[in-house]
């Protein structure tokens, strides 16, 4: 079992930035990759980012890409989304997602629904 606990959201204008963050505790943290998702009312979960166990292997949506930066520190069990310039579409709930790697060596880019544990999420708000 992974809990997962986003922290980090809030309101902000048009071009600033946030950063949030996702903090792990429960199982060795080095054996899930984590990802960021997002969602709007009456739309689809959207993966925004996903790193690798080790933070190496890093993906982004064409959305964010260039944009939105993620990372992680191990030693703290956390994983960590900068976004900068964002945009008014950027606003939804940020989930922060485990997915056990059985590989260490892979990479997943699967749906959402390959992903074994979620946080509760966090409200990001970009106004105009």
């Amino acid at each position: 079992q992974v809990q997962l606990v986003e922290s980090g959201g809030g309101s902000v204008q048009a071009g600033g930035s946030l950063r949030l963050s996702c903090a792990a505790s429960g199982r060795t943290f080095t054996s899930y990759q984590i990802g960021w998702f997002r969602q709007t009312p009456g739309m689809e979960r959207e993966q925004v980012a996903s790193v690798s166990w080790s933070g190496t292997t890093t993906d982004y949506a064409n959305s964010v890409r260039g944009r939105f930066t993620i990372s992680r520190d191990n030693a703290k069990n956390t994983v960590y989304l900068q976004m900068n310039s964002l945009k008014p579409e950027d606003t939804g709930v940020y989930y922060c997602a485990a997915h056990y790697i059985r590989d260490s060596g892979s990479f997943y880019y699967g749906p959402s629904g390959g992903y074994n544990y979620w946080g509760q999420g966090t409200q990001v708000t970009v106004s105009s």
